[in-house]
């Protein structure tokens, strides 16, 4: 017998661990859904809460765990909003507006398939909070700093998904050729095969997570932004950005999911090591 792991963070208060047993599957096929049930938390506006929802965990895409343990069909299911990759990191995920969007390594877009596979991802059903202008931002420290300002604001200590549209002066993206077996990890692969595209006045959207500090052996803390053009023909993993002005929308959510998988291949990855800098590395363009 296998156990279906199931993990339910509210931040309202609630920690729960679920473990129930379930049958045994092909560990190269099969997966654990640690998509557990919604708690009872309600906000003052008697709504229940929804989830920033996460395929895996960016500590194993980082050390090169790249196989896809969902498809985008079941993706859309947990959010209409967020971003990722898909198997063998095969380009960098948008999802906007209930849309999958695949920006791959020749610098194109394209809707991703319904049967496409996701080795990492985060989503949530966006419902703005608060809104702001954001005006005269040099570069993506700048707008990181702006915009941690207003989750300091808000709370801290919960997540938030954030659309952002507007018109850049500069838009640096990056996204990657696909890669194959045996994996590298994700910091070497990107040394060779990471491809960058510099867009000038051009609109469109970013979509950002923002993760608490203490996510850190699960996520990365602080900020990861991905953009995607009004034409829905350029986008990417964002290294670099500037603008005049744009409109930036926050949703503050106050529960995690994680779906993660019994694959052996995932089971043998040493999800204990520290690989911050890594992270770090392939989150920006100074290293």
């Amino acid at each position: 017998m296998l156990l279906k792991k199931s993990l339910t963070i509210g931040l309202s208060g609630l920690l729960v661990f679920s473990l129930g047993a379930c049958s045994s599957q092909n560990s190269s096929s099969s997966s654990s859904s640690t998509s557990a049930q919604p708690s009872a938390s309600v906000t003052s506006s008697a709504k229940k809460e929804k989830s920033i929802y996460q395929v895996a965990l960016l500590q194993s895409l980082t050390q090169g765990y790249y196989d896809g343990i969902i498809k985008v069909s079941e993706l859309k299911q947990h959010g209409d909003t967020g971003i990722g990759t898909f198997e063998g990191v095969n380009g960098e995920m948008i999802v906007l507006d209930g849309v999958v969007y695949q920006a791959l390594s020749d610098g194109s877009v394209k809707v991703a398939d319904d049967n496409e596979t996701v080795p990492f991802s985060n989503v949530t059903f966006f419902d703005s909070d608060t809104s702001e202008e954001l005006s005269d931002i040099a570069d993506i420290n700048s707008l990181k700093k702006k915009l941690t300002e207003k989750v300091e604001e808000k709370g801290k200590n919960l997540f938030s998904m954030v659309k952002m549209t507007g018109e850049f002066k500069k838009m640096l993206v990056r996204s990657e050729l696909k890669q194959e077996k045996p994996y590298k990890t994700l910091d070497k692969a990107l040394e060779t095969d990471q491809r960058e595209f510099t867009y000038e006045n051009i609109k469109g959207t970013v979509v950002a997570l923002y993760c608490p500090d203490y996510m850190n052996g699960l996520n990365t803390s602080g900020w990861h932004l991905h953009f995607i053009s009004d034409d829905k023909e350029k986008g990417g993993h964002i290294l670099d950005l500037s603008f005049e002005k744009a409109k930036a929308e926050y949703d503050m959510v106050q529960e995690f999911d994680m779906k993660l998988t019994d694959n052996e291949d995932f089971q043998k990855t040493s999800l204990a090591d520290d690989v911050s800098d890594a992270i770090k590395k392939v989150e920006t363009s100074d290293e």
